[in-house]
């Protein structure tokens, strides 16, 4: 009688090290029928492991870490560890040790490029992901030191850009945003800048797939007072991911530790004004720059 196996419970961890020991095989030209025969281990076993349909074994992902040629300590240990913690459904930390775009970790684009929808609530600035490429630009050349390069710069500007592909592909990703009307109001670099960023939230407003609500400047206590966040409402049976950043590092919080941004978020939407209400006012801000 045959053995029926065990259901594995799906994690963004293991997904995550599946594309990374599948990207890693790829860049050394390997198929996996090589890779199988090599080692010898089953093929449609090592599709299932890069797919996260199984969890990968830490003693697998040392033999491919020597067959790809994966030398250096400190990767090594990474992805050893994220094998070892692949059931996981909690809280990731990152440090801010590299960039910015450090993506030795789960990074945006690979949540956002996931997600059924992406929400945010945005204290200080427009998000990222409805930035023009004069906004994003002042943006990050102010939160970089003046010594970083100008082709880094051109890069993460780049990558910011390329991120807002998701909005515009035939299946695309739903954005809903939170954001302060002190955030609209906030002047980055001049008026034209501005006003040109003001008019793009407007040209947004009119994507099914995108829903802007703005919290009137009015507004006293409320409950995103302690800061920006975002979410990642992931396809089943992934959990939802919740994020929040500091000056001492991000954090990715799966599972019940992201349902106090959920709730958080559903009353900060509660508290906004309506997607009408948002759009006359953004508008408004754009007329006054113009």
């Amino acid at each position: 009688m045959a053995v029926k196996r065990e259901a594995f419970v799906r994690t963004l961890r293991a997904q995550w090290l599946g594309q990374q020991m599948r990207e890693l095989r790829e860049q050394r030209g390997l198929t996996l029928k090589y890779v199988a025969r090599f080692l010898e281990r089953d093929f449609s076993s090592l599709a299932r492991y890069e797919r996260a349909e199984w969890p990968f074994r830490r003693d697998l992902v040392v033999e491919l870490l020597d067959l790809y040629g994966v030398y250096d300590e400190r990767e090594r240990n990474r992805i050893i560890q994220l094998a070892q913690d692949a059931w996981r459904v909690d809280r990731w930390d990152n440090d801010f040790d590299q960039t910015i775009y450090d993506t030795s970790f789960i990074d945006f684009p690979w949540l956002e490029s996931r997600a059924e929808q992406v929400c945010t609530y945005a204290s200080l600035l427009i998000p990222g992901l409805l930035q023009t490429r004069d906004y994003a630009e002042a943006v990050i050349r102010n939160a970089e030191a003046s010594s970083t390069s100008e082709v880094q710069i051109r890069k993460w500007v780049q990558l910011r850009m390329d991120r807002q592909r998701l909005l515009e592909q035939p299946t695309a990703t739903r954005l809903a945003v939170i954001v302060e009307e002190s955030a609209l109001r906030r002047p980055v670099m001049s008026r034209e800048v501005m006003a040109a960023q003001l008019d793009h939230l407007v040209q947004a407003l009119r994507k099914p797939t995108v829903e802007i609500r703005v919290l009137s400047a009015t507004l006293g206590l409320h409950a995103g007072l302690d800061g920006t966040f975002w979410l990642f409402k992931m396809p089943p049976p992934y959990t939802d991911v919740a994020h929040a950043e500091t000056l001492g590092g991000r954090l990715f919080m799966e599972s019940d530790k992201a349902l106090r941004y959920v709730r958080t978020y559903d009353r900060l939407r509660e508290a906004a004004l309506t997607v009408r209400e948002s759009a006359r006012l953004i508008s408004a801000l754009a007329e006054e720059l113009s």
